[in-house]
């Protein structure tokens, strides 16, 4: 994505200002969008994420915060 910005960019001889750049990069990042791919089994990434969620809270202890456990 960084190459395709920078090749996006290289055609602009006089910056005027920080938007601009802003802008050029913005529009580098879209074409560079058009060429990106899927992750293989993007479908099952919510499956994944309550699976890591159900594990992290089985495994994880509780943070002391009460004024029973300080005691």
């Amino acid at each position: 994505m960084i190459e395709i910005c920078r090749d996006h960019a290289a055609n602009v001889k006089r910056w005027t200002d920080g938007q601009m750049v802003l802008r050029w990069c913005a529009a580098g990042m879209v074409e560079a969008a058009k060429q990106f791919r899927r992750v293989n089994g993007f479908l099952h990434l919510p499956a994944l994420r309550k699976a890591l969620d159900a594990h992290i809270a089985k495994t994880v202890t509780p943070s002391c915060d009460t004024d029973a456990a300080a005691a």
